[in-house]
């Protein structure tokens, strides 16, 4: 796949490091080898995923002119302070939709990614009740800033169209020549399942270069049927955007929902468990909203012998820790 047609921004020079979890893997009983590929390290404001999906969706912003970003997510977005981040550097207006998906969750006053919002000079911030049409949302906005005499740009949540999920394709490839660099062979990979982006796009990257490495996504938020229907949908507008000449099958889609507990961003025991065991382990921080409950769900699946013993299994820490500290009462 010949990625160099479709514009970016180099967000994304050095590829981020993949690391062996010994004492983690130890303390699930060596069960499995574990492997954690660092997307916490990349640049932006605090790291994270969202800067590979964003390399591309800014350059298409650019290139049409805009010199406004809009964007939406939830009120401790990851995806919103990236998004703000590289706003602020291309010297871009930066306008969020923050949807409170659970209602009184938005503070004014809050810490986590609520404070770097402020910090960062954010141009307006706007939240709406759980459950809103978040693009209809956008598009009100987008009318206001253009009536103003801007162009505005608008970026999904969590950057999850095949423009954003191109950077995770870039990603998949990025593993493959580390692997072989390394003479490293991974026999499964798990990743946060969430906006989709992520997930579908590394889909993409591995079934498109046969490199035979399945994918599994741990959902933080829908049951399973609904997210390995909207996954699979993203993953054919992403390979028809990269014309990957065979349909992406139905079954490269794997998600599991059992670690989702009560709702997106509420916290459960089995992530409190996970952020905890790792950090004391390999001194690592995951976020308790997507890194921490995907997790906690590799964790059960080692426990129940879910992969086969001895197998090498690849973690995507997709970052988020800023919102740690949204959450000190869950973790004290």
């Amino acid at each position: 796949m010949n990625l160099t047609q479709f514009p970016r921004r180099n967000y994304v020079q050095d590829a981020t490091p993949i690391e062996a979890l010994p004492a983690f893997s130890a303390a699930l009983g060596n069960k499995v080898n574990l492997f954690i590929k660092r997307d916490d390290l990349l640049p932006g404001c605090a790291g994270g995923n969202k800067t590979r999906k964003l390399d591309f969706c800014i350059a298409d912003a650019l290139e049409k002119g805009a010199d406004t970003i809009i964007t939406c997510g939830a009120v401790q977005s990851n995806h919103c302070r990236l998004t703000l981040s590289w706003a602020v550097k291309e010297g871009m207006d930066c306008h969020l939709v923050l949807e409170e998906r659970v209602a009184g969750s938005y503070r004014e006053d809050g810490s986590g990614n609520n404070f770097l919002f402020k910090l960062m000079g954010v141009k307006s911030i706007t939240v709406v009740p759980g459950g809103s049409d978040m693009m209809a949302a956008m598009e009100q906005l987008a009318a206001e800033v253009e009536g103003s005499g801007r162009k505005p740009y608008i970026i999904p949540g969590g950057a999850s169209n095949a423009i954003g999920a191109t950077g995770y394709v870039a990603c998949a490839q990025e593993i493959q020549q580390q692997l072989f660099a390394r003479n490293l062979k991974i026999d499964h990979m798990v990743v946060p399942s969430g906006s989709a982006g992520t997930h579908a796009g590394m889909v993409v990257g591995m079934y498109g270069s046969n490199a035979g490495i399945p994918v599994s996504g741990i959902n933080v938020s829908r049951t399973k049927p609904v997210q390995e229907e909207i996954v699979h949908k993203l993953a054919l507008e992403t390979a028809a955007r990269l014309g990957v000449r065979e349909s992406v099958p139905a079954e490269e889609i794997t998600c599991f929902d059992g670690y989702v507990g009560p709702g997106y961003s509420l916290p459960t025991e089995s992530m409190v468990e996970a952020v905890k065991l790792l950090a004391q382990t390999e001194s690592i921080l995951l976020d308790p909203v997507y890194s921490g409950k995907a997790m906690a769900g590799l964790i059960d699946l080692v426990r129940n012998d879910h992969f086969a013993p001895g197998a090498n299994v690849l973690f995507l820490h997709t970052g988020g820790s800023p919102a740690l500290y949204a959450y000190l009462d869950t973790f004290e």
